[in-house]
């Protein structure tokens, strides 16, 4: 990987450009390019969310103590591989304290629009589902839904549980009709996920999963993030080319800018095709 060269390259796509807008330009790729995800993640207690984080991405998230789960902060955990960073949010789970969980809401309605994805845990064999759902309608809400990935966690306790190693063909329908429940409770706008870190089992078709869910912007530096064997070409792809369409959009919103004089949105419309070919080419070197 060499940054650099990759600005470089973006950069001779650009030269016709004046000046000024060419740095402006510049300066929104470097920031695209060093951009800080920050994924929430949320469910009860036990439910495996310091497991499943350790499992997807390649820097350790420390395990939360279960006396913290009365705290009313989210914890927050700084992942860094390289020179690039991600945090990850552990909110509280809900339901747990129906006391608390009004304070909760309100402590939502601060995190959720700073985050860039939810992956909501709801545990195989967890059927008390009434409080999640009236959580979901009223503090998610419509604005938010999109932000949610909801994730059926420990699927090897899913019944009958036979302790063998692998999942047994009565529980892959008893998840698949668990994911049928969620879908219908919920009604949630991205597909659900089944995942079981112990038997390392639905893991890479989650992690796709995630960043197909993920605002263009968030997926390569996600993407950087994931352990090796979840870097798929599938996941490559998908980032690749929202980089690229992310870069299109950047010189789209400049086109549109009132004071932008005819002639050099033209100039900008012109190239855009070109740099966003290059940016898509250069992925690699960036991440």
């Amino acid at each position: 990987m060499n940054k650099q060269e990759g600005i470089n390259i973006i950069s001779e796509a650009m030269t016709v450009l004046p000046a000024q807008l060419f740095d402006t330009i510049l300066k929104h790729i470097y920031l695209l390019i060093d951009y800080e995800p920050v994924i929430g993640i949320m469910g009860k207690t036990g439910a495996g969310k310091s497991s499943l984080c350790n499992a997807l991405f390649v820097d350790e998230v420390s395990p939360v103590s279960h006396v913290a789960a009365c705290t009313r902060e989210p914890l927050q955990f700084r992942l860094q591989v390289g020179e690039r960073f991600m945090t990850i949010v552990d909110l509280p789970g809900v339901g747990e304290s129906s006391a608390r969980d009004a304070e909760y809401a309100s402590l939502y309605q601060q995190q959720l629009p700073q985050l860039d994805l939810v992956l909501w845990l709801i545990k195989a064999d967890d059927r008390a589902l009434a409080v999640d759902e009236h959580f979901y309608r009223q503090v998610i809400g419509e604005v938010y839904r999109h932000k949610v990935l909801f994730v059926i966690s420990q699927s090897d306790k899913a019944e009958p549980t036979t302790g063998n190693g692998q999942l047994s063909t009565a529980q892959k329908q008893n998840i698949s009709r668990k994911i049928c429940l969620l879908h219908e409770l919920f009604q949630p706008v991205h597909p659900v996920c089944a995942v079981s870190v112990r038997l390392q089992w639905g893991l890479r078709v989650m992690a796709e999963r995630m960043i197909k869910c993920l605002p263009r912007e968030a997926t390569s530096p996600v993407v950087s993030q994931l352990q090796p064997s979840f870097r798929t070409t599938v996941v490559r792809e998908q980032a690749r080319s929202d980089f690229g369409e992310t870069v299109g959009a950047l010189l789209d919103s400049i086109s549109a800018f009132p004071l932008i004089p005819t002639p050099v949105r033209a100039v900008i419309q012109a190239v855009r095709t070109t740099v966003v070919s290059v940016a898509r080419a250069v992925w690699d070197f960036f991440f």
